[in-house]
């Protein structure tokens, strides 16, 4: 099935590494031409790079998506350099404290983990939506995580900002749909990389003494599929929501976790 994304000017945020390296590329590969955000320039080159040697053209922008006026300037420079902006795509996050409970989570670690994965995606939002509605065209995609469709002990702070997350694309999905303007909501799973294997399964297998890869089968077995989500399974679902082909979803919440989030 042809996308037709060809020539679509996307603007995504968090294309330096793991998923949203992943993700860049697939858009590039379907024909976009890229505006990639973030604070660290230096590790995002090299992916724009790869993308410009493929033969599509990408510019790298500064911004630290926490300050709207940064978020405002990206904004300018990809109308500047394309004209439009067709596709936003909200990657970049971060984790928060991992395995504390709310009560031991401090108000500083809470705060931070919602004002990046909260905030930095309204910011982002809130500057490319004037352009989208002026050309009545627009898909912005939210990648949060299934703690936001499912709560999760050990995660109160990381929960609490994807819950919110989803707040924020449903409210703009009613409000911005008059203007042929699409809001939705993906949400990984587990995905494997090296977060998963060296951080999350060397933890279990240290735990319950067991080896890695049996550490990485227990997780697996958490899911209908009985397989862990891979980045490129989580680019597929943005390619398909920044498209025509789902022209009629907005506001959806989409699992990419092989069955465990809504079942």
């Amino acid at each position: 099935m042809d996308l037709k994304l060809t020539d679509r000017v996307a603007v995504i945020t968090g294309p330096a590494k793991g998923m949203g390296a992943v993700v860049t590329k697939a858009f590039a590969a379907e024909g976009c031409k890229l505006v990639l955000i973030g604070r660290d320039v230096a590790a995002i080159e090299p992916v724009a790079a790869e993308v410009r040697a493929s033969g599509r053209p990408a510019i790298v922008v500064p911004c630290d998506l926490t300050v709207p006026a940064q978020c405002d300037i990206a904004a300018k420079a990809a109308l500047e350099a394309f004209g439009r902006i067709d596709i936003l795509v909200n990657i970049a996050g971060g984790s928060g404290p991992i395995g504390k409970t709310g009560a031991q989570t401090t108000p500083d670690e809470f705060d931070e983990i919602v004002t990046l994965n909260m905030n930095g995606c309204f910011h982002t939002m809130h500057a490319v939506l004037p352009a989208m509605a002026e050309q009545r065209y627009g898909k912005i995609v939210n990648v949060g995580g299934t703690f936001g469709l499912r709560g999760r002990a050990g995660r109160m702070a990381y929960s609490a900002s994807k819950w919110g997350l989803r707040g924020i694309t449903k409210s703009f999905a009613l409000e911005v749909g008059q203007h042929n303007i699409n809001v939705n909501y993906v949400a990984p799973g587990m995905v494997d990389g090296p977060r998963f294997r060296d951080k999350v399964c060397a933890d279990m297998a240290k735990k319950l003494g067991i080896t890695l890869e049996e550490a990485m089968q227990r997780h697996a077995a958490d899911y209908a599929l009985r397989r862990v989500t891979t980045d490129s399974d989580v680019a597929n679902a943005c390619l398909f929501l920044a498209s025509d082909v789902s022209r009629q979803l907005t506001g959806v919440d989409m699992p990419v976790d092989g069955g465990w989030a809504m079942l």
